[in-house]
């Protein structure tokens, strides 16, 4: 997967953060707020995030309503996925990863490997 550009991460981030749908002229309203960008330059990157697959839509009238296909957290793991598979050595790969965690995060990848290995046994 590769990695969303500036203006589809801050369309994305809309979606992520709102947990909903919304039209493209809500988008455009949200982002104008902090800078002036055209109604069109918003309904082209929105659809390309479709066409890749980050976005939903369903038709209400003549209006399309966008939604985030999956979370942001996913989306972040499948970067990682795609991270390791750059690598020849997987195992180095992620073990270089895990060295770069805080105390917090190596709490968490503990909690969430516990959490899998539960999964599994059953």
């Amino acid at each position: 997967m590769r990695r969303l550009g500036e203006l589809e991460a801050e369309i994305m981030d809309r979606f992520w953060t709102w947990g909903r749908p919304a039209t493209v002229r809500e988008v455009v309203d949200d982002i104008n707020q902090h800078r002036d960008l055209a109604y069109t330059t918003v309904t082209t990157v929105t659809s390309i995030l479709f066409q890749k697959g980050h976005l939903t839509r369903v038709r209400h009238g003549r209006v399309w309503h966008y939604e985030a296909a999956a979370s942001r957290e996913a989306y972040a793991a499948a970067l990682m996925e795609d991270g390791l598979g750059a690598s020849t050595d997987r195992p180095a790969a992620l073990a270089q990863f895990v060295e770069n965690l805080d105390d917090d995060e190596l709490a968490a990848l503990r909690e969430a490997l516990h959490n899998v290995g539960r999964r599994a046994s059953r």
